[in-house]
């Protein structure tokens, strides 16, 4: 035991010696590398010898895109790499210390920056430590919340690819002094977006020479590609548009004797406009380009507006007063002849009609007319064959009063029966016109009637053909289109 207890003794105090001689080593490097340092330095062996810095990124996290003032919102961690000349020490000569870190303003580092930041800082990293290894390889990732301009085509929107560029450089320094080079960007741990697929993020250096100086300023631009994800705006803004403009077809549909044909319309009109204030609202204020959901709704809405012209025109027929004249003859030729035969549209009664024309029988001694409200004349005294007849309560007292008179001829004198005979003959000569008149009055708003309900007809058939061909037209002319359905509502 006592031997035990002493080999673990010597082995604790051991440790601790060699503990308090690394940080005897580590204090000691420190002391010495920051003895002459001078952070203002450029650390190269030679002034004219060009400095490398070698930039990249790790894109963690899209967190906002702001469509209305065009600004991109990432989580980035930045990579820079660079070689000081005054940072390096043999690690022989200071056992166990393998890297050193030091406060970014304590040593020199390259003031790159994000060229296009919308931040209020305008650097929006946190200042981290530089890792530094004993060949002075220095390792610096800033992180921070970036917030950078970017042009958003909202043309195609919800079916939009946003292309949004990073730009990051040396504020200060030309590229005879500092050269930067790309690396690749990262995004292993990126966190998937709600709203925008991440599509690649590929970069490429620039360099560009301005008109103060000679040497070129080089820069590093990395574009982040994403797609919305339309699986959000399909449910809460397409498809209600969609069912909204159907309805409008159901105006025509409706019965004119119902009175709410324009109410229909209007209402359906008021729906399209909110859903166009909502989308409004979201998008930019530009006249650069109308975005595609906009021309849809533009579109629907002019569909809807001209559906409730058509109503109108609909209605004026419908009601149309039949004191106002006879229908033109183009009317009549166009709408109730070339579109009912095209439609396959039959007046009321034309089967009937068709059928007695088609009836060759002989006709009997007593004549008899069947009028469309179904009463049955007769005509029973002679010579009376050729006067009008007419449908009405009255016509069965006329006839009494006729089958009367005839059969009482013989016992009434010549003179008094013509006067009585005349009398009867006057009345049902002017209630067989008033009801002609009424018969035609009768046909002719008959007639207006089935104009209107042509006009229905065709522009269900129109209105219906043009609001599918302008959803597949304008929806489908979005070049993801059909990439955005298969993958936000099929997957």
């Amino acid at each position: 035991m006592g031997i035990f207890g002493f080999a673990l003794c010597l082995a604790v105090t051991a440790c601790l010696w060699r503990a308090s001689i690394q940080g005897e080593h580590q204090r000691r490097l420190y002391r010495d590398l920051m003895k002459d340092y001078n952070p203002l330095e450029r650390p190269v062996f030679n002034d004219t010898q060009t400095l490398t810095v070698n930039f990249s990124f790790s894109l963690m996290q899209i967190m906002d895109v702001d469509e209305k003032n065009q600004v991109l919102t990432t989580n980035i961690w930045l990579q820079l790499y660079w070689f000081d000349h005054y940072l390096k020490w043999n690690v022989s000569e200071y056992p166990g210390v393998t890297s050193v870190r030091f406060p970014d303003s304590q040593i020199w580092k390259p003031d790159i920056l994000l060229y296009n930041s919308a931040d209020e800082r305008f650097d929006a990293t946190f200042h981290t430590n530089v890792l530094v290894s004993p060949n002075g390889a220095c390792q610096y990732l800033p992180p921070g919340i970036f917030k950078s301009t970017c042009h958003i085509d909202v043309r195609w929107f919800p079916f939009d690819v946003q292309r949004c560029d990073l730009k990051f450089g040396s504020w200060t320094y030309g590229g005879w002094s500092l050269d930067l080079q790309m690396i690749e960007a990262d995004i292993t741990d990126y966190i998937a977006n709600g709203e925008w697929d991440l599509v690649e993020v590929p970069g490429h250096r620039n360099e560009r020479f301005y008109d103060c100086c000679k040497e070129p300023y080089p820069d590093v631009t990395f574009t982040v590609v994403m797609r919305r994800r339309t699986l959000y705006y399909g449910l809460n803004l397409l498809i209600p548009c969609v069912l909204i403009s159907t309805l409008a077809l159901l105006v025509f549909l409706l019965p004119a004797d119902s009175g709410e044909k324009i109410s229909l319309g209007i209402t359906v009109l008021l729906s399209l406009t909110v859903f166009m204030l909502l989308v409004a609202e979201i998008m930019p204020a530009t006249s650069d380009s109308v975005p595609l959901i906009a021309q849809y709704f533009a579109t629907t809405m002019v569909i809807v507006g001209l559906s409730v012209i058509a109503t109108v025109w609909v209605l004026q027929y419908h009601y149309h007063d039949p004191d106002g004249g006879k229908m033109p003859r183009w009317t009549r030729v166009v709408l109730v002849n070339w579109c009912a035969w095209f439609l396959r549209m039959k007046r009321p009664g034309e089967e009937r009609v068709r059928s007695a024309c088609h009836d060759k029988r002989p006709r009997s001694s007593v004549s008899s007319v069947e009028p469309t409200n179904g009463n049955v004349l007769y005509m029973g005294l002679r010579g009376m064959e050729s006067l009008p007849c007419a449908t009405s309560p009255d016509s069965g007292v006329v006839c009494a009063r006729l089958m009367g008179m005839s059969d009482e001829a013989p016992s009434v004198s010549s003179g008094q029966g013509d006067t009585e005979l005349s009398k009867i003959l006057d009345e049902v000569r002017y209630i067989a016109k008033r009801f002609h008149d009424q018969d035609e009055q009768e046909s002719l708003c008959s007639e207006w009637k089935f104009a209107a309900s042509v006009i229905d007809r065709l522009c269900l058939m129109a209105f219906s053909m043009f609001t599918v061909l302008c959803t597949i037209g304008i929806l489908m002319s979005a070049p993801n289109f059909v990439e955005a359905i298969s993958k936000d509502f099929f997957t």
